[in-house]
Parts: structure tokens; sequence; C-alpha cells
């Protein structure tokens, strides 16, 4: 239902949508709401070590096996689209540290390949997804609003500040405004297991060491992936073209705080602190009063609830598991 005094931009049914990414933890769990709310769904998705064919499973969508600098790939497929979710990206800290490269090359051309195809192609609406670590560390008890300053830490961070700034290039050189989403820590199923809480939840069912970097007093908000989709939906039918929306769970810990509910969910595993990452950012917060009352959203999803989820879809993933 439309929350009173947001109008419904777009009317049902609601048309083709060119999802990049799709294959992908974040992209994946975006396809599955696109296609309840009744789009047509076409993924790019290059399946690199974290796309994978098998997290689209069953889903009645079109998969394209491709790369988002391809541009003419990108401009046959953008071609009818009623809106375009940018969501491809390598986003792994630890890995922009070892090989900056692939970063500045998905992260930045791509990002300008795709809204380019979206411009020359007139996609009424392109939603480009960015991360919370664009502003870097933030100090005492701040939360980001939509337009404090960008000051990224690590060469990931970077390349998507970067990014952003190719959305506002597009918008200034060729009049085609794309909306930019930044989001904290997204959580739940099909997520890499070179992430935090699919590393920790491994660890712990081996009743193994949880690595916790420096002190585990970083402090990270976390986000249900499905509020994160249903959030993007929301962009889709009552966001304008153009604007700027952070999403927060409202679910600000400590990494330590994290991995000790992993472990007593687990039944195992005790943390062991390792050395701390170059450039560690210590806290990360964004403001979305706005985007709440915008779009009429709310997450829905209680962390410790989403929590148990995902260690439970884990573990019934585990053929070991499921034997015993």
């Amino acid at each position: 239902m439309t929350p009173d005094g947001v109008k419904d931009r777009i009317g049902s049914p609601p048309g083709r949508v060119l999802l990049t990414g799709g294959a992908g933890f974040i992209g994946s769990s975006v396809a599955r709401a696109l296609l309840a709310d009744g789009w047509d769904v076409v993924v790019l998705d290059k399946l690199t070590y974290a796309g994978r064919r098998a997290h689209l499973d069953g889903l009645p969508l079109e998969l394209v096996v491709g790369d988002v600098c391809d541009a003419p790939l990108v401009e046959r497929l953008t071609r009818g689209c009623a809106a375009v979710i940018h969501a491809a990206a390598e986003s792994h800290v630890a890995r922009s540290l070892d090989d900056p490269a692939p970063f500045l090359r998905t992260n930045i051309e791509g990002t300008r390949v795709v809204l380019e195809a979206a411009a020359a192609a007139g996609v009424p609406h392109a939603v480009h997804l960015s991360t919370d670590e664009v502003f870097g560390s933030a100090p005492g008890a701040l939360a980001f609003d939509v337009d404090h300053a960008l000051r990224p830490g690590n060469f990931y961070a970077a390349s998507k500040a970067a990014a952003e700034m190719m959305v506002h290039a597009v918008a200034h050189t060729r009049g085609y405004r794309a909306t930019v989403v930044r989001c904290t820590n997204n959580y739940g199923p099909r997520q890499h297991d070179e992430k935090a809480i699919p590393l920790w939840i491994a660890a712990a069912r081996r009743g193994a060491d949880l690595p916790i970097h420096g002190t585990g007093e970083a402090i990270r908000d976390w986000l249900h992936v499905d509020d994160f989709a249903a959030g993007l939906l929301a962009i889709l039918r009552r966001g304008a073209p153009g604007d700027v929306h952070h999403f927060t769970g409202g679910n600000s810990l400590a990494n330590r705080q994290v991995a000790e509910r992993i472990a007593q969910l687990c039944g195992g595993g005790r943390l062991v602190h390792v050395a701390d990452r170059p450039g560690q950012d210590m806290r990360y917060a964004l403001q979305d009063d706005a985007t709440r009352e915008a779009l009429g959203w709310a997450p829905r999803v209680p962390f410790d609830q989403g929590l148990a989820e995902t260690v439970a879809w884990y573990r019934d993933r585990d053929p070991l598991a499921r034997a015993q």
C-alpha cells in the first residue's frame, strides 16, 4: 500500500528492468523482490567469484553473462527498459588493498558505461548503488546526511566515491539524472563467505576461532538484505530520478558484539583478535530520516531475528549438517 502523501510514480505492471550484478549477494535478493513485484527482470552479471548462477536458480528471469564495461552489450540490454538498477561492483575492502585495479575498472568505468547507456536509451529511472564507506569513518555520534562531503578511507570506498562522481558527470553532460543509494552493511542469505558474518558463522559452526580485526570495537550498522531490496522497490515506485537516499538498519554494533552473538547461536567458537586491517574505519553511520519519510520505508527485520535466520540458512545448506 502506498503511504499517505507519497505518490506512486510507476503503474502496474512495472515493466522491464536491467539489474547489473544480479547474481551476487545483494543483487540476487533484489532480483527476487523485483520478480515478486511484477517486474520483467534481466540480470547482467560477469559471474566472477562472488556472482553465482546458483543464486538465481529457479527464478523466472533472463541471465546474461557479461561485463558492465562492455558498452555495446550494456547499450543493447538497456533498450526498452523502464528502469536500471546498477548493483554490479567489486566490494571487498581487503581485496582492494591487495589489487585496486579491478575495483577502478568495474566500479568507475562500469558505472559510466551503464549510466551513459541508460541516458542514451531514455530509461525513465536508473538507480546506482553506493555505500556508507564513501564518507569514511564517522566521528563520535555523527551520522552522515546525504550532502556530507565524501572522504573515502580505502581503495574500495574511493572507487565507489568516484563512481558517484560519474553519476554527477553524466547528469551534467548528458542531462540524465540517476538516483544514488547509500546503505549500511547488508547481511542475510547468499552472502560470500569472505564477508564477516558468513565467515564467522562458518568458523563458529566448526568450533574454530572467529577472527576479529584489532580490538573488535569497529562499529557497523546492519541492514537485512530483504529490507534493503524493499527500499529499492520503494524508490522505483515512489522516488524521483536524481534523488539521493540513505538506508540503515538502526543496528549499530561493534564487530566483537556481532561475532559473540554468532558464537552463541552456533554453540561454538571463540573470538581471537588478529592484526587490524590497514586503514580501518572505526565507525560508519548514516542518517536516513528523509528517505523513510519520502518513501514510506522502514526496516522490518529485527537484527537478532535476521541473524538467527541467516545462521539457519547456512546450516540448512550444509550437507553434513542435514545428514546428522
